[in-house]
């Protein structure tokens, strides 16, 4: 019983540490992609909370996919 819970620590902080090296891309893109979002939709006079939520979502998911093939 102790191997088996021993094998699911290690597992799991594994996958932890994953998430955590491919949540920073996330992260970052998201936040740029908000600020850049929210001042183009300001400068076009649109909702700047609209372009803030577009933008961090395509920031996050271009950070995303740039950890994934890098």
């Amino acid at each position: 019983m102790m191997k088996k819970t021993r094998i699911t620590g290690v597992v799991l902080g594994v996958l932890m540490l994953g998430l955590t090296v491919s949540g920073c891309g996330t992260l970052v893109g998201g936040a740029v992609g908000a600020g850049a979002g929210a001042g183009i939709a300001a400068g076009t006079g649109h909702s700047a909370k609209k372009g803030a939520l577009i933008g961090g979502g395509a920031g996050a998911a271009t950070g995303a996919i740039y950890d994934i093939l890098h």
